[in-house]
C-alpha cells in the first residue's frame, strides 16, 4: 500500500529516480546512501501513510546526497519539511476519508511545536 500511496500523490518517478531497491529488514530502518537503498523494518510499515513519509524523507536526503549537499543531522530537517510537502499532496488527493484522517493526523503530529 506504501507504493501506492507514493504514486497517488505524484512522487513515484522521483522515488524510482534516487533510490534503486527498498529492502525490508529486521533492524533499523535507514537509508543505505552507497547502495542507493532503503531498508524498512516491520514497525515501519504498519502504518502506510507514516511509512510512505519516511520513504520520501529519505529519498529526498538520497537526492541531497547525489547532488553533494549537507543529506546527514542537520540535513536532514529539509528532508523532514519535504516529506511534510508531500504529506500535505497526499492528503489532497485521497479520497478515502479514514486515511485522510489519518494523513491529517501524522501531518499534525509533524507540525505542530509542543511546548511544554
Amino acid at each position: 500500500m506504501i507504493i501506492e500511496l507514493i504514486k497517488l500523490a505524484g512522487y513515484w518517478e522521483l522515488l524510482k529516480t534516487f533510490i534503486r531497491e527498498i529492502r525490508l529488514t529486521d533492524g533499523v530502518s535507514q537509508l543505505r546512501e552507497t547502495e542507493a537503498s532503503i531498508w524498512l523494518n516491520q514497525m515501519t510499515l504498519e502504518n502506510p501513510i507514516e511509512g510512505a513519509r519516511f520513504i520520501m524523507q529519505k529519498v529526498f536526503q538520497m537526492q541531497s546526497y547525489i547532488e553533494g549537499k549537507a543529506w546527514y543531522i542537520m540535513g536532514e530537517l529539509p528532508a523532514v519539511k519535504k516529506s511534510i510537502c508531500f504529506l500535505k499532496e497526499l492528503r489532497s488527493r485521497l479520497q478515502d476519508t479514514e486515511l485522510k484522517a489519518k494523513c491529517s493526523q501524522i501531518l499534525d503530529e509533524w507540525t505542530v511545536d509542543k511546548v511544554t
